[in-house]
């Protein structure tokens, strides 16, 4: 017996030395190209491409790691690991647990790369990190994509650089795609759209990136899809579930369009002079009888800067449903109309603020961080808490608006600085302030920053009453004590 349990841990022991491999590619290594030594490769292992210019059309089925044991597939130096020329550079095929990173594609001439499902649309490729890799230079004019994506799950894409796509082609094209993040990519010269979400895709957040001459559409949020080629199967809606939030969009002729989606948030942008229009709401789709109408989206805490060239504030097509639409919030300016009295959108927004410089630092060299009394600091609206602006920075409990947060937070204690005293503390059914000054609002929060209750507080002893809706100055965090934070630079 003691035999047996001895050589099952050596079995153990000597199955994870040999899982932790590293299989070598390029000129004078073992394998002479990446899908050779994927065909190879085992959970745990690292597929490490040296430098070379690869001629790609490489094929990769089945790459699978566990959770426990990714497969990694890198370049030692994104600048020399190439992958050129080709009608696509890698297409992978039914993988998980696959960490991609660290090289570039360029020059080729249907997608640069292809992940998906193989066409089982009841089993996704899912669990893929792309990270430090360059997409560029497509070699067509059609619809060809420099990462397509299909029937992909539980994805991030970071840091990548996408340049100089296909002219009716996407930087990131998505069908059916579903949990996925893209976030801090730069995005430059792109044909169509540099991002496209449709065909069923849901449950995504697009943050922090930097798109300059995104496309027609920079951002396509919905589109048009056959129907066999929706995942999940017979989904009546292009894309749902969508947060789109800390974006830096400078030019395009749209740099948003709402495309047969639903429940898509679009919040805390800076979109800088569109070329045309400020915003599309569309139906391709257009059977109503079974396709939803594209309906109940959010457009708020943007920054929206225009000039001469804006030529219709929203297009608006056929099919759609824009007055479910939401707008709040929004700070809008136009550089070449004094007195510009705002853009015409299908619903009146609550809280808007027209015609107001939004300060940025340096507008001509594209710093949009906000100097110290931009009329955008403080004043967004307090949903989707525990968000980041474009530097990483968390948003405050009320945001900036914009893609950059220039709100600063005191912490005060107790009472120390604002001079009032709150009971009980720790707090049961109500919270009583005694010594607030003239004018003092108030929000209450719980420990993960969900809104409670809010309004405003008269000099003299007050207890917060049942939940309001009001701006605010004071913020009390509840917990085990309360805790206040002074807001300041509004």
């Amino acid at each position: 017996m003691k035999n047996t349990i001895l050589l099952a841990i050596l079995v153990l022991l000597t199955g994870d030395a040999a899982a932790q491999r590293v299989l070598d590619v390029g000129p004078g290594k073992p394998y002479s190209n990446p899908q050779t030594a994927a065909a190879a490769a085992r959970p745990g292992d690292t597929i490490r491409l040296h430098p070379a210019l690869y001629p790609g059309n490489y094929y990769i089925s089945n790459l699978k790691g566990r959770p426990d044991a990714w497969i990694t597939f890198e370049g030692t130096d994104p600048d020399q690991v190439i992958l050129e020329g080709s009608s696509e550079g890698l297409h992978f095929t039914d993988a998980t647990y696959v960490h991609l990173r660290r090289f570039t594609l360029r020059g080729q001439t249907g997608n640069g790369m292809n992940i998906d499902d193989g066409g089982s649309f009841d089993s996704p490729t899912h669990h893929v990190i792309i990270e430090e890799c360059t997409f560029r230079d497509m070699a067509a004019s059609g619809n060809n994509d420099l990462l397509k994506l299909s029937g992909l799950d539980s994805f991030v894409i970071r840091n990548c650089h996408f340049e100089n796509g296909s002219t009716g082609g996407s930087g990131i094209d998505m069908v059916g795609c579903h949990f996925g993040e893209i976030v801090q990519n730069r995005f430059v010269k792109l044909g169509s759209n540099s991002i496209q979400a449709k065909g069923g895709t849901s449950d995504l957040k697009i943050f922090a990136n930097h798109f300059t001459n995104g496309g027609q559409r920079t951002l396509n949020l919905g589109g048009s899809t056959g129907a066999a080629f929706f995942r999940p199967a017979g989904a009546n809606y292009e894309a749902r579930d969508i947060l789109v939030f800390a974006n830096v969009i400078e030019g395009s002729l749209a740099p948003i369009a709402y495309v047969g989606c639903r429940n898509v948030a679009v919040v805390n942008n800076t979109l800088i002079l569109p070329g045309r229009w400020i915003m599309r709401i569309l139906q391709e789709s257009t059977d109503t009888s079974y396709y939803l109408s594209c309906a109940n989206n959010l457009f708020y805490n943007n920054i929206v800067v225009v000039d001469h060239a804006l030529s219709t504030d929203v297009n608006i097509g056929p099919y759609t449903s824009p007055a479910t639409f939401r707008f709040s919030n929004n700070l809008w300016y136009h550089l070449d109309q004094a007195g510009w009295g705002g853009p015409q959108l299908p619903v009146p927004e609550t809280n808007g603020i027209v015609q107001k410089d939004p300060l940025f630092i340096q507008f001509s060299t594209g710093n949009y961080r906000l100097k110290p009394g931009s009329p955008a600091i403080g004043k967004g609206s307090p949903a989707f808490p525990g968000l980041t602006d474009f530097l990483g920075t968390p948003f405050l409990t009320i945001p900036s608006i914009g893609a950059f947060e220039a709100g600063t937070t005191v912490t005060t204690g107790l009472s120390t600085r604002l001079q009032c005293t709150i009971y009980p503390n720790p707090y049961r059914d109500k919270i009583c302030i005694a010594g607030i000054p003239p004018g003092c609002h108030y929000l209450l929060v719980d420990a993960r920053g969900v809104i409670l209750s809010s309004g405003s507080l008269k000099p003299g002893d007050d207890c917060i009453p049942p939940a309001t809706s009001a701006p605010c100055w004071l913020i009390l965090r509840s917990g085990n004590a309360i805790k206040i934070e002074l807001v300041t630079g509004n």
